[in-house]
């Protein structure tokens, strides 16, 4: 989940596994795999940055399997 602020000021948290495409059109509109959009006043680098964040926080809690040769 990221943070993202609308275009009134106020923020919201946004699931964003779901994000199917991101752009600017000059405010930054994210659009949904179930066709909801949100515009938001952040820059779509940093909504990818968040989104980066994210995962990186997510990801270095999954423990790591031992990889052996020969499988």
């Amino acid at each position: 989940m990221i943070k993202l602020t609308n275009l009134n000021g106020e923020e919201f948290v946004l699931n964003c596994d779901f994000i199917e495409t991101i752009e600017s059109k000059p405010d930054t509109v994210i659009k949904l795999f179930n066709d909801k959009k949100y515009i938001v006043k952040e820059s779509i680098d940093e909504v990818i940055a968040r989104v980066v964040e994210y995962k990186k926080r997510i990801f270095s809690s999954v423990p790591k399997i031992p990889y052996e040769e020969g499988e």
